[in-house]
């Protein structure tokens, strides 16, 4: 059961098969570009077909920047993400191309055998325009992928666990998630992330409302201020964008990732009706149920992106909020390289072929907290047989970017 728009949200219309709202293959929105030298901003909305909110708030933005493009001091590029499934009005053709952006996909990117599927051509034609921006930056690169949910609630950013990344994003006036990318394989943001970019996911609320649009353009306009791309001055009504975004925050403003629930087709995975994004859960709460019977919290926290819809991987998340001491904590340690020293310690030891990656042996798992390895930023863990593997993102600290023009 899909929750309904509340009364005073008008809704936006899916463009029909064939009516030329969206056309396969043409992915850029808008470009602009004022001082060559300075920052990048791109800006990818529609990478689930079902979420056409983020592509109609770039072009109404892009609409007004042409007015302001003669104070623009770096490069802006709006892109559409999944064109064709946008076109057919479904969250994907034959599977979801925010879940290709793996190792594999890309070391088959322009292949033949990937060229047979629908987001493999889009993963191919989106690479390789990502590709030719990245390469000729001079200045930090910036890039937003906007999103939004089959439930209601207040939007919020999703983070990969970088300080690079936290600080752009605690800029921004909304509630901020840690970990969600780390739970998931193969996002576009986590490998432009590891290529060197500040990327920052936003879910700007319930699919097809309006007030997602608006959330969405509020969002990409502050942007435009906190990537130093254009002045605060410069930008229409900034102090009611910015208040738009502000008011809907509600208490703590950073949650971390505790639980993601997958789901499969074959499951028969049904999320109980009427719960919203960030709703407070108890432990041993009632959330879904599939074929194997009722699903419960395991423990007490916040909802999130509870799935009431057909197509998706992810049945809901839990999350919990984070304290700024633990934050501030977190900064301290890897601004002095702590996350270098683990690696020394019994039973730890670096993966040869990924100097971000650790190899934990069982005994030292049992007894070394692994809040320890969180705070160090190595977020993403996975067992191999009795082997805990766990991994941190790259660019920590360092933009490549601004480096290599400073050298």
């Amino acid at each position: 059961m899909t929750p309904q728009l509340s009364t005073d949200e008008r809704t936006i219309h899916r463009p029909d098969h064939g009516s030329g709202a969206f056309i396969a293959g043409d992915h850029n929105i808008a470009s602009f570009i004022g001082d060559a030298a300075g920052p990048t901003l791109i800006v990818v909305g529609g990478l689930h077909g079902n979420e056409s909110a983020g592509v109609f708030a770039l072009r109404n933005v892009a609409s007004t920047l042409r007015d302001q493009s003669d104070r623009i001091r770096g490069r802006v590029v709006f892109l559409s993400g999944n064109t064709r499934a946008l076109f057919e009005g479904k969250r994907y053709i034959e599977h979801d191309l925010n879940r290709a952006w793996t190792p594999s996909a890309m070391s088959r990117v322009g292949s033949q055998e990937l060229l047979q599927t629908s987001e493999g051509i889009e993963l191919t034609e989106l690479d390789s325009i990502l590709d030719s921006i990245l390469i000729t930056a001079r200045d930090e690169v910036y890039v937003l992928d906007l999103h939004s949910t089959s439930a209601d609630g207040m939007p919020f950013a999703t983070v990969g666990d970088t300080l690079r990344n936290r600080k752009f994003a605690q800029q921004f006036p909304v509630a901020i998630l840690l970990g969600i990318e780390e739970q998931l394989e193969g996002t576009m943001l986590e490998y432009v992330n590891n290529l060197g970019a500040v990327t920052l996911g936003f879910e700007g609320g319930q699919h097809y409302s309006e007030k997602t649009v608006k959330n969405h353009e509020a969002l990409v306009w502050i942007a435009l201020a906190n990537s130093g791309i254009l002045a605060e001055t410069d930008i229409p009504n900034f102090n009611e964008q910015y208040s738009r975004l502000d008011s809907a925050v509600d208490g703590s403003r950073i949650f971390e990732i505790r639980y993601r629930h997958p789901v499969k087709p074959e499951d028969d995975f049904i999320m109980d009706a009427g719960y919203s994004n960030f709703d407070p859960i108890e432990k041993g709460q009632a959330l879904a149920s599939d074929r194997n019977g009722r699903i419960f919290a395991g423990e007490k926290g916040v909802l999130l992106m509870p799935l009431y819809q057909k197509l998706g991987e992810d049945g809901f998340f839990t999350g919990r909020r984070i304290s700024p001491f633990w934050l501030w904590l977190s900064g301290v340690l890897r601004r002095v390289g702590v996350q270098y020293w683990v690696r020394i310690l019994p039973g730890v030891r670096r993966d040869g072929k990924d100097p971000e990656t650790l190899i934990v042996n069982t005994s030292v798992a049992r007894v070394f907290p692994l809040q320890i390895f969180h705070l160090l930023g190595f977020r993403r863990r996975r067992w191999i047989g009795k082997t805990l593997v766990v991994s941190r993102r790259k660019h920590d600290v360092i933009s490549p970017f601004v480096s290599e023009r400073a050298g």
